[in-house]
């Protein structure tokens, strides 16, 4: 099926079709003076490696392309979406890590999410799939702290997780150079969605337990302007999305809600917190530190490897490997969810190559003192999501339908005229190296204040909206809402029927 462009050339610079396309890379290949003939690169180094090895000559061929083909307008709402999206949540998560064990801040947490978006942006074989601080590491290290004050002569928290992190990029890297990820053949999408529906319930529970804590933390006053504030930001990006999937407005105007509803929101409800009553109340808000300086004033680099006691470098052994197989699973699962079959992706994929790269990641979080950065969900999904670009594809005259052609901007149809259906995604590396790089603009003094006018009620908000959108658009829920369906009002040719 032939498609054109996209009728909307003030807000998609070029289409995805003119991109620069590499040829479909080939094996590289040497001649081989025992046998006289010519073998792929990949056997000659023999079962390890073969993973890493096919990841990068398969991707290498479009590594310019990643960067001239972001010169396109989607790369702009896509950074912005991802930046509110990735940072807050991830200071949120880190919320208890930053208040129970005094080791970490927000310093520590953006610097952690800046380093992971700079070295898979640059890197990586799949640049779309985004990696930060997630709710899992900051409950496991969170863990690990507790579990060592409770021990008679614990060595310094820092130093065990370094050996932690350690012991886990140990793995990582094993992993990917035997071609672990080949198991991932086994995965179903169904194991996929089950996972994306258990990470939105999270989100909604943890937005739930930042609104109880305010009850009990702060006055009555500051709790229930928090509760309100949380509220209005789910209303408002609530809003934000029926407007931009209804008849309203321009389509224009539809697609800049669409884009620009979630940052919007944030911001609109932040600034109602010191407006009126609300400023009165006085709500609590984030905490932060002194720019790019480690809390408690130490070096940034850990030297874990000169702890004195030998017996807490193979306890962390144990820690180490909980802690790999939480990645494996998660940065894979996430990985599957952002490059799933409903995203007209071109641009080969690469596995292996990429969890080596987390290992890496993980080794340099242990020596900065920093949580160790993983893949998001459901922020990758939503990542390649806001890069799709919509246009109208031409039908072969053999093709015949009686359906009636619809005309589309978001979810809204209007009978009668041509349907929007998405035919490429802007695969490049700028908007996840943009939104790595205003994180440490972030960091900077005067943003770093701006930082600290967020109420967490704000953040609650955030949590429920983006468990809600990952809640409407998962399969499972679809599957519950089929099973709840009257039978006589089911759609026709709805897939589930099949």
């Amino acid at each position: 099926m032939d498609v054109i462009e996209d009728p909307n050339p003030t807000l998609v610079a070029s289409t995805p079709l003119n991109m620069t396309r590499a040829p479909t890379p080939k094996p590289l290949e040497i001649l081989d003076p025992t046998t006289n003939r010519s073998n792929p690169l990949y056997k000659r180094l023999g079962f390890p490696f073969r993973g890493i090895f096919r990841d990068i000559t398969a991707r290498l061929p479009y590594y310019i392309s990643d960067w001239t083909d972001a010169y396109n307008y989607r790369v702009i709402p896509a950074t912005a979406m991802i930046f509110f999206a990735n940072v807050l949540p991830a200071i949120a998560f880190s919320l208890d890590l930053i208040e129970t064990t005094g080791q970490y801040g927000v310093t520590e947490v953006l610097i952690a999410s800046s380093l992971a978006a700079g070295l898979f942006s640059l890197f990586a074989a799949q640049p779309l799939c985004i990696v930060g601080v997630t709710g899992p590491i900051t409950v496991f290290n969170k863990t690990i702290y507790d579990t060592l004050q409770k021990q008679s002569n614990p060595p310094e928290y820092l130093h065990f997780v370094g050996w932690v992190y350690f012991w886990a990029a140990l793995m990582h890297w094993s992993f990917a150079i035997w071609n672990g990820a080949n198991f991932l053949r086994y995965l179903t999408r169904f194991a996929c969605d089950t996972f994306g529906f258990f990470v939105a319930w999270v989100y909604l529970q943890y937005g739930v337990q930042m609104t109880t804590r305010q009850l009990q933390n702060s006055s009555a006053d500051a709790a229930y302007a928090s509760i309100i504030l949380s509220l209005l930001v789910v209303i408002v990006a609530q809003l934000f999305n029926v407007a931009a999937n209804s008849r309203l407005f321009h389509r224009h105007a539809r697609r800049f809600l669409s884009d620009y509803g979630l940052p919007i929101s944030v911001v609109v409800v932040s600034g109602c917190a010191y407006w009126g009553r609300f400023n009165v109340s006085h709500p609590a808000t984030l905490p932060i530190g002194h720019s790019f300086e480690p809390v408690g004033g130490r070096s940034w680099l850990v030297p874990f490897w000169e702890m004195h006691e030998v017996k807490w470098i193979f306890i962390a052994l144990p820690f180490g490997f909980a802690l790999f197989v939480l990645f494996a699973f998660d940065r894979q699962v996430s990985a599957l969810i952002a490059q799933g079959s409903e995203f007209p992706l071109r641009k080969p994929p690469g596995f292996h190559y990429d969890f080596f790269l987390l290992g890496i990641m993980t080794f340099i979080a242990g020596i900065l003192g920093i949580p160790a950065p993983n893949g998001l969900i459901p922020q990758a999904p939503i990542h390649t999501q806001s890069l799709v670009v919509h246009g109208i594809p031409h039908k072969h005259e053999d093709e015949e339908s009686n359906v009636p052609e619809e005309k589309t901007a978001g979810n809204a149809h209007i009978e009668g005229l041509p349907k929007e259906e998405p035919i490429a995604v802007v695969e490049q590396r700028v908007s996840n190296l943009a939104q790595g790089a205003l994180s440490i603009v972030l960091l900077t003094g005067p943003f770093l204040h701006l930082l600290s006018f967020i109420p967490r009620g704000v953040l609650a908000g955030l949590f429920w909206h983006m468990g809600i959108d990952a809640l409407v658009g998962n399969a499972i829920t679809q599957r519950i809402l089929f099973l709840l369906r009257d039978r006589t009002l089911q759609v026709e040719g709805d897939p589930l029927l099949k």
